[in-house]
C-alpha cells in the first residue's frame, strides 16, 4: 500500500487536492480522528492489493489531539510502514483573502482575529512541515497548476524538490512586482514600441520576439542568467525555498519583457526537481489605457 499523508495551512488546497488524488485512483479519508491513524493504516494495509494508493487527511482540525501525532509517525517509521507528507502552504495574506472570499471562518477562530488563527495554526503544524516530503506553496497557482504539480509528483513520478518557480515580465511604470525575487532589467536593449509597425504587438508575437533576439546583447543576457539560475536554483532548494518569483521589466511590460520572458521559460521548464509556470503581468494593460 502507498499511503499519503495530506496536511498543510487552512485554506492553502487540501480539498482540493483531495479530489484531484481522487481522480488519480487514491483513496482518500479526511478528517481521520488521530487516535484512528494507526488502527486505519493497519487494517487498510491488510485488505489492500500492495498498489493500493491511500491519502489520508490531517490537519489542525483535529485540535489538541494534534500532538499526538508525531508519536504514531515514530511507531509508523518502527513498524516499517513508509508513508509521504505532502504540505500545503499559502502566504498569510492570500489565506486571508480567501477566507474572506469563501466567508467561511478559521478552524481556530472564535473571537481572534484570522491573522492570530493563522499565527496558532503555523506553530502547530510546523512540524509537519519540516518533515514532508512534498511542500506546494499555493500562493500564486490557479487549480489547473496545483492539478500540473500533483501529477508530476504523484503520476509521472519526477524527482520533486518542492520549488515552484514563477517566471514574470513586467513594466517599470506599473511597478515592479512585490512578491518578485530576483529582478532584472532589460531596458538596455532596442524598444520596439519606436518601430510604428511593432508597437501594437507583443513579445508574444513573431516580429517583436524577432527584433529583440536580432540583438548579440539579448542572447548574452539569457545566457549568463540562465547561467547564474542553474547555480542558485539548486542551493534554494537545499535552503527548503517554496516559492521562486524571477521577474524580467521592460518600460511597459510588452515587448522585451515578454520575450525575454519568454525565452527564459522555454529554457528551465521541463527540468526535473521543480515546477515552473509563466506570467506577463502587464502585457495588455497598454492597450486597455489607449497607448
Amino acid at each position: 500500500m502507498k499511503l499519503l499523508i495530506l496536511t498543510g495551512m487552512s485554506g492553502a488546497g487540501k480539498s482540493t487536492a483531495f479530489k484531484m488524488l481522487e481522480d488519480i485512483g487514491y483513496y482518500c479519508v479526511d478528517n481521520l480522528p488521530i487516535q484512528l491513524l494507526k488502527s486505519f493504516i493497519d487494517l487498510s494495509d491488510r485488505q489492500t492489493s500492495q498498489n493500493q494508493k491511500v491519502a489520508v487527511g490531517i490537519d489542525i482540525r483535529s485540535g489538541k489531539s494534534l500532538d499526538l501525532l508525531q508519536g504514531i509517525l515514530e511507531e509508523l517509521e518502527q513498524d516499517g510502514k513508509k508513508y509521504d507528507i505532502l504540505f500545503l502552504d499559502a502566504e498569510d495574506d492570500v489565506l486571508v483573502k480567501r477566507y474572506k472570499e469563501t466567508r467561511r471562518n478559521h478552524p481556530l477562530s472564535q473571537t481572534e482575529r484570522i491573522y492570530t488563527s493563522i499565527a496558532k495554526e503555523r506553530q502547530a503544524v510546523q512540524f509537519l512541515k519540516d518533515q514532508a516530503d512534498y511542500v506546494i506553496d499555493t500562493s500564486h497557482l490557479l487549480t489547473r497548476e496545483l492539478k500540473g504539480e500533483l501529477e508530476r509528483i504523484f503520476v509521472e513520478d519526477q524527482h520533486y524538490e518542492s520549488l515552484f518557480i514563477t517566471v514574470m515580465s513586467f513594466g517599470f511604470k506599473y511597478g515592479i512586482p512585490a512578491d518578485a525575487d530576483l529582478v532584472f532589467d532589460v531596458r538596455f536593449l532596442p524598444n520596439p514600441y519606436y518601430v510604428e509597425e511593432l508597437r501594437p504587438k507583443t513579445g508574444n508575437d513573431k516580429e517583436v520576439q524577432e527584433f529583440v533576439l536580432a540583438h548579440s546583447n539579448a542572447h548574452i543576457f539569457l545566457a549568463k542568467l540562465v547561467d547564474m539560475l542553474r547555480f542558485l536554483i539548486p542551493n534554494y532548494i537545499s535552503e527548503g525555498k517554496n516559492q521562486l518569483v524571477i521577474a524580467v521589466g521592460c518600460t511597459g511590460g510588452k515587448h522585451r519583457s515578454v520575450t525575454l520572458a519568454n525565452e527564459l521559460y522555454a529554457r528551465l521548464k521541463g527540468k526535473e526537481g521543480y515546477g515552473i509556470k509563466l506570467e506577463h503581468r502587464d502585457i495588455t494593460k497598454d492597450a486597455l489605457q489607449g497607448k
